[in-house]
């Protein structure tokens, strides 16, 4: 299937749920507006989608204090459904659809899928509680919606691997929002919405297409640039006090290099 048929899924899909979700919406929205929902696409064609997926061979590993996983987004390497499914969540009805449930407008999705793409979580493998970069790659916009939509068939809430929300920061208490197979989470980002993935308990893979919205203003009228910034879980108050040095050090140098030291990789380099 090309983007636009999937598109058409999504949106039909979404069109269904349309008052459940601005209501989850609209019940969050005061601390980390999110909503999710199940069964986005048919069975069988979110099967086949896991099952492209490429090996951890084929991916990028990222392994720090701050996160294990991996990731790929240089998409034409791949399977062409996988970037058929990212694009369609870019359609412009689609878009469309999610601002008027979040009541917002100016989205605009990543073509260069800054940050975005495939991840793939196996056994061990965790993302420390963070708020993601708070620009586009260019830092002329503003990063405002993730999408994430997972689909590993059979995914319990005892695998780990499932997202977090934090809505009193990364010391209060968590929600957390399983990973389950064929469902879409949309979560908006700002400077309080903190999230992480537990770590992965069982010898499987969790995989998930991620996708971000920008716009010209920011989710929040206080907003201020920074960098991804990770913390330590409540527990994990060593690696706490380390990840916030590095944050500060990093957000520091960025008041002098705007786009960063180094180019980050994590874009689709299209020819």
């Amino acid at each position: 299937m090309n983007r636009k048929q999937i598109s058409s899924l999504i949106l039909e899909r979404l069109k269904k749920e349309q008052a459940t979700l601005k209501q989850q919406f609209n019940d969050s929205k005061s601390h980390i507006g999110y909503f999710f929902i199940d069964d986005l696409l048919p069975e069988d064609l979110a099967t086949q989608v896991y099952s492209v997926y490429p090996s951890h061979s084929e991916t990028v590993l990222k392994k720090s204090l701050k996160e294990y996983k991996h990731i790929a987004v240089q998409m034409d390497i791949y399977n062409p459904l996988l970037e058929e499914v990212i694009y369609a969540f870019q359609d412009e009805e689609v878009v469309s659809f999610i601002e008027d449930i979040c009541r917002s407008k100016g989205f605009q999705p990543d073509s260069n899928l800054y940050a975005g793409g495939l991840s793939m979580m196996s056994e061990g493998h965790f993302l420390n509680p963070h708020l993601d970069n708070s620009h586009d790659k260019e830092r002329k916009q503003w990063r405002v919606l993730n999408l994430l939509y997972y689909v590993s068939p059979d995914w319990k809430l005892e695998n780990g691997g499932n997202l977090e929300l934090w809505p009193e920061g990364p010391k209060g208490e968590h929600i957390t929002i399983v990973s389950k197979f064929n469902r879409l989470v949309m979560m908006a980002t700002h400077n309080h919405s903190w999230h992480s993935v537990s770590k992965v308990n069982v010898p499987k893979t969790r995989c998930c297409v991620s996708n971000y919205y920008f716009s010209k203003t920011p989710w929040l009228d206080n907003s201020k640039f920074h960098v991804t910034t990770f913390r330590g879980r409540p527990e994990e108050k060593l690696k706490d006090r380390v990840l916030q040095a590095d944050a500060f050090l990093r957000n520091q140098a960025r008041k002098f290099f705007k786009k960063g030291i180094i180019d980050n990789p994590h874009v689709y380099k299209k020819k």
